[in-house]
Order: C-alpha cells, then structure tokens, then sequence
C-alpha cells in the first residue's frame, strides 16, 4: 500500500483509540487482522484501499480458508475490514463498503452437551439438611425443571415465584420476561430452602438464592457448587450450569417432539436457535436405530 493507504490506516487506529476508546487489546487485535488483510493488498498490487473491491474481498477470505484459518477466525478478520471500510465512508475515501455481503465459509455448528436423564437422577439425588446443601439442589432442581440460563437463577427474586400457579417469571435475554412452569420436585427443593433462608439471607436481601454472606449468590458460586455435586455424586463429565438448560431442552423434546413450545419455554427469539436440539433428538433416534434394527445391527 502506498503513503495516504498506510495514512488512513493509522488515522483509523487514531479513530479507535480515541473516539470509540478501545481498549489497547482490542486495538492490538484490530491491527493484527488489518495487517493481514494489507499484506494480501501488496501481494496483489493494490496500493489504494479504494482499488480493494468486492471480488478480492471474497478472494481474500477464501486465502484464509485455503491456509487452515478457521470460519470464527476468518469472520473476525472479515469483521476488522468492515469497520476499517465504514471509517473510510465516514472520511469519504470510498462510496461504499466492498465487504457487503462477503462472508467467512459456515462452522460446523457445535452440539451442545447433555446429561441423560439417569445421570441427572444420580447428580440431583442430594441428600442432607445443611442449608448450602438445600439451597444447592434447589438451584439445580430449578435449572433442570424449567430451563433457565445462569444469570436467570441468579437474577431471581422471591416474588418471581408464583406457588398458587407454580410457574416462576424469569427475566432473560433482550429484557424479556417469560413465565415457564416448575416441577414437583424442584417445588419441593425450593420450599425445604425457603424453611431455612432466614439463616442466611440478610433482612433486607431479596433475592430467592443467597451466599454464605447473606447477599445475592455470584454465577461463579453457582459454577463451583455445581462442579463440587458433580464430583461429589460421582458424575464422570464436566458439569456446568448450562448444562441443565442443554438436558431440559432435550429431554422435552425427546418426550413431546414439540419444537414451539420448546422454543417458548427456553425463551429463544428465533425458532432457529432452538432446532439445534432437533439434531441432539436425531442422534438419540440413530443411537436406538443401530442398536435395535435387525438390518441395522454390525456384527463384530
């Protein structure tokens, strides 16, 4: 690239520094991924950003695969360029943005993980009357019966839960509110902690889960005291507790193949979200498939 490109490069740094007020880290990552996309301009002979167009956009992300980069990473450098592009339009030194619509090749989505419902069995069949102890189950009882995220539980307060309905109303993500059922089990976990809260909380503490300090409980607690059952109740995974969201989405879905009212009770905006768990089903399905099909079965 030529002097003015090299210019507005770190007119654009300037830009993140100051303006938008990035940390360094983040600059340090913005320049890494600017670089790249630079050198691939000088192997090319484009000396002027406004020479880059849609086409070597696309050239250039496909390079990157080409060399092992993976889709996360790719879309993160693709990501770089947009901002640097927009900066430009803002500076009128181009019209528009030749990264429109160029994007990184798909991951291979992630399934997430589960625990079958005989391992959730053994992990929640807590005994004691410690109140740690039954605050903890009640908190995992709660995960699993109605499928909340971490920050969900955390957030909750006494008031969320409705005994005479037996639901409880959660605020999740985008601020929204949703209003999903709590199971027999976990409503008798949540009363056996309320009997003895009090021993616990502070006065003034509203919050339905508290620490040993009297004070609402951290989501960092509620991964250690999941962690500290899972090895304590012989569990082989790693258990977080995402985890119970994951096994409460599935297991529903196994039972009533009703993807909407998955959808509804887990809070998710966009039918799409929740169809990864079609795939966790599919895969249940397979594994009975191969065990019980006469044509199915392998001889070892």
């Amino acid at each position: 690239m030529n002097a003015e490109a090299q210019d507005q490069l770190n007119r654009f740094f300037d830009y993140l520094r100051h303006e938008r007020r990035l940390s360094p880290h983040t600059e340090r990552a913005y320049r890494r991924d600017l670089e790249v996309l630079q050198q691939f301009c000088d192997a090319n002979s484009l000396t002027q950003w406004r020479d880059l167009s849609h086409f070597h956009l696309r050239q250039f992300a496909a390079e990157l695969h080409r060399k092992g980069l993976s889709p996360k990473s790719i879309q993160r450098r693709l990501s770089g360029a947009r901002s640097f592009f927009n900066f430009l339009i803002r500076e009128r030194v181009l019209k528009a943005s030749p990264a429109i619509d160029v994007h990184a090749p798909k991951a291979p989505r992630k399934l997430p993980g589960t625990l079958d419902t005989d391992v959730m069995a053994k992990l929640l069949a807590i005994e004691g009357d410690d109140p740690i102890v039954l605050r903890d189950k009640s908190m995992m009882e709660l995960l699993y019966s109605s499928g909340l995220r971490l920050a969900e539980l955390v957030d909750l307060d006494l008031e969320d839960v409705d005994w005479h309905d037996r639901t409880v109303r959660v605020t999740g993500k985008g601020n929204r509110t949703r209003i999903v059922p709590i199971g027999r089990y976990a409503r008798k976990a949540l009363k056996s902690w309320l009997k003895v809260r009090g021993h616990m909380a502070t006065v003034e503490e509203t919050a339905m889960f508290v620490s040993s300090r009297g004070a609402r409980i951290s989501p960092r607690t509620v991964e250690a005291r999941v962690e500290h059952w899972a090895i304590r109740q012989g569990v082989p995974q790693h258990v977080y507790p995402h985890l119970f969201r994951h096994s409460f989405a599935t297991h529903l879905l196994e039972s009533s193949g009703d993807l909407r009212a998955v959808q509804e009770l887990l809070g998710h905006a966009d039918i799409g979200t929740t169809q990864i768990y079609t795939h966790l089903d599919f895969q249940h399905l397979a594994r009975i498939y191969d065990k019980t099909h006469p044509r199915a079965k392998r001889k070892d």
